[in-house]
């Protein structure tokens, strides 16, 4: 899916604030939160969250989202990630 096409479907889903964020590789997010709802679509590369004792490698093409709240880290792979944010 093209990332029109993608922005289009976060908004239909309620999502604002769409925004495309990339990240050096091996960037690391420490536990954090946030206020309110956020969707993560991976675009190029990966990263991998840690969240609820459970940890998970999100690629290209996949999609995770983050309640509001919720205790979260994040570590971005060796060639770096670049994905497309929401948030509600």
């Amino acid at each position: 899916m093209a990332e029109k096409e993608l922005e289009e479907k976060l908004r239909r889903e309620g999502f604002s604030g769409i925004f495309v964020h990339r990240d050096s590789p091996n960037a690391y997010y420490p536990d954090h939160t946030h206020s309110g709802i956020t969707a993560h679509i991976i675009l190029e590369g990966n990263i991998t969250v840690t969240s609820e004792g459970k940890t998970t490698t999100f690629e290209p093409g996949q999609r995770f989202d983050v309640p509001a709240g919720e205790v979260h880290s994040a570590k971005i792979g060796p060639m770096g990630c670049r994905y497309m944010i929401g948030e509600k």
